[in-house]
């Protein structure tokens, strides 16, 4: 799926950014699409963001309508006086009923439930779905449409994304930059960002900063 060759001209540029350390993050609790505020250190952290991308112009932001996403995405432009558009489409995973969860009880609860998603193989564990939680499916389904939509029509252009870790991750996967043994949850950290090219079809990525691969 990934297109290493391409005329820049072609392709829309992206700059997927997940938001600042919330903190839910801190106290290690399954934010969904529930909400916190960032704390001190996501501020600083996405006034840093907004450093290493002084020079960028954007011709547009789009963010997560959830509150985290949305203020780290103003925070990054604030010098660039540029509206937010806001969507669902870029929500974190819906949790269901386990959002609030600390991430250690989760774990314990479900323990003999992860062993067996550890041996389904790529394609079964993205299409398999815990009780009340979106599957790998159902999040890159609605993440991946925007993106498509969003390139056609900015092609030439350079976009700001604002989203979630989780889906950031699973995006990635499905691009064919990691498995999911290699992107294991946690592994793209407060204001991560991936840089990209579509034209709607084919994906390419350029650069990756803030995400950890395990051996």
């Amino acid at each position: 799926m990934i297109n290493k060759e391409s005329k820049v001209r072609q392709y829309c540029t992206f700059y997927l950014v997940r938001h600042g350390q919330t903190e839910w993050n801190i106290k290690k609790r399954m934010q969904g699409q529930k909400d916190s505020p960032l704390t001190d250190l996501g501020i600083k952290q996405a006034k840093e963001l907004g450093k290493k991308f002084k020079n960028i112009h954007f011709d547009a932001v789009f963010s997560s309508d959830l509150l985290r996403a949305k203020r780290t995405a103003e925070i990054v432009v604030a010098e660039k006086k540029l509206a937010i558009i806001t969507t669902k489409l870029l929500r974190e995973r819906n949790f269901g009923q386990y959002e609030g969860y600390n991430w250690e009880k989760f774990y314990e609860k479900f323990n003999q439930s992860l062993k067996k998603y550890k041996k389904l193989t790529e394609d079964e564990y993205f299409r398999h779905k815990l009780e009340g939680v979106e599957s790998d499916e159902e999040v890159v389904g609605r993440f991946i449409t925007f993106i498509r939509e969003i390139a056609v029509g900015y092609l030439g252009k350079q976009v700001m994304l604002v989203s979630h870790g989780g889906l950031i991750r699973v995006l990635l996967i499905h691009l064919g930059f990691g498995t999911r043994k290699e992107l294991i949850s946690g592994s793209v950290k407060n204001t991560a960002y991936v840089y990209f090219l579509s034209d709607g079809t084919d994906f390419i990525i350029k650069e990756v900063y803030g995400i950890e691969k395990t051996e």
